[in-house]
């Protein structure tokens, strides 16, 4: 699994993971643990969202526009 993005909130994440599964992708839905919104100095802050590695180049490009249409409030 590889991680194409980091989301600031659950909610994002849970839609940005809906979004993707739609398109085709099979992101990764941990949502259910760890410590979301806690900065780490080595893998940064924010949820991550993870895919497996074949799918990262495209989906990377896709969650990037994804997450502009969706923060542009």
């Amino acid at each position: 699994m590889e991680i194409i993005a980091r989301v600031p909130d659950a909610g994002l994440a849970r839609s940005l993971i809906v979004a993707l599964r739609a398109y085709g992708f099979h992101p990764e839905d941990d949502m259910d643990g760890g410590l979301p919104g806690v900065v780490d100095p080595i893998f940064g802050k924010g949820i991550p969202i993870r895919v497996p590695v074949e799918e990262a180049a495209d989906c990377r490009v896709l969650a990037a526009e994804l997450l502009k249409d969706m923060q542009a409030r």
